[in-house]
């Protein structure tokens, strides 16, 4: 487990926590798992934790995440993300479950609760991973299982505006600029990246969707050997806006932390007034 050094003047700026974990096909299992995180997560000081995609289930094939579908506002997994945020008195960005959308086929929501166990927001995974990857081992299609997202959303939290996105949509710069456009600070993008891709692009990712935007970003994210053969990258962590590493959770489950200095940044976006200086080409 890493941590972030905080820097002059961050002391009591609030806190963000990514959680990393490995998830099997047993629920349970995965839930104590969880909230051991999650508890760690608040002793650290963190005022918001995000947990990583699939948190609950992650199993042989998409065919049992339809299974373990829930009714939106009502489930066991969501009353547990409810219960959870109320005990620890921790904002949770409840890294994605399968809520019911159409006949055969979820919708990978990713819910937030505040410290008092209320929902804020909701926000579907918009861009689904079809992909053979390059070496031409593994294949996925997300889609035969998944119904796309539409809605942007972003919220006031107690770390700053607050942007979601799941995964794969991290490669589509397009929505964090609508997300930075509607005033988001942060970006939390919980996910589960093939060890493959993330080798290749995870933290490159992460750090350009920060420095474009000039926004914290916190990942929590899958990390480690699944029962179906799939292995996935982990290196959960904490970027600040100018592209620096704030925290690291390499390898292993486990929880990083770091402040969120929304006067450091708002600072940074007067200094440096990248995002009053788009030009966009008319025809």
């Amino acid at each position: 487990m890493s941590d972030s050094h905080d820097r002059p003047g961050e002391e009591q700026a609030p806190r963000a926590a990514a959680i990393q974990m490995a998830s099997g096909p047993h629920v349970s299992a995965n839930l104590l798992e969880a909230e051991r995180l999650l508890a760690a997560a608040a002793a650290s000081g963190a005022a918001l934790a995000v947990l990583p995609e699939n948190f609950a289930m992650l199993g042989q094939d998409d065919a049992e995440r339809v299974e373990h579908a829930e009714g939106d506002g009502d489930g066991p997994l969501q009353q547990w993300l409810k219960e959870q945020a109320r005990r620890h008195e921790i904002w949770i960005v409840g890294g994605t479950i399968p809520l019911e959308a159409e006949a055969g086929r979820i919708s990978a929501a990713c819910l937030v609760y505040d410290h008092a166990g209320e929902r804020r927001a909701r926000f579907d995974k918009m861009h689904l991973f079809d992909v053979t990857l390059p070496d031409g081992r593994e294949q996925y299609r997300e889609s035969a299982s998944t119904r796309p997202g539409r809605e942007v959303v972003v919220l006031d939290s107690p770390i700053g505006r607050l942007g979601l996105a799941v995964c794969y949509d991290l490669r589509f710069p397009e929505l964090f600029r609508e997300m930075s456009d509607q005033g988001a600070e942060v970006f939390a993008v919980p996910s589960a990246f093939t060890a493959q891709t993330g080798r290749a692009h995870w933290e490159l990712l992460l750090r350009a969707r920060a420095v474009e935007n000039l926004c914290y970003v916190v990942a929590g994210a899958q990390g480690g050997f699944h029962v179906s053969g799939r292995e996935t990258w982990g290196h959960s962590m904490i970027v600040d806006p100018w592209g620096g590493i704030l925290a690291e959770q390499e390898q292993g489950s486990g929880v990083v932390s770091a402040p969120i200095s929304l006067e450091r940044l708002r600072s940074l976006r007067k200094r440096f007034p990248v995002l009053s200086h788009r030009q966009m080409a008319t025809v």
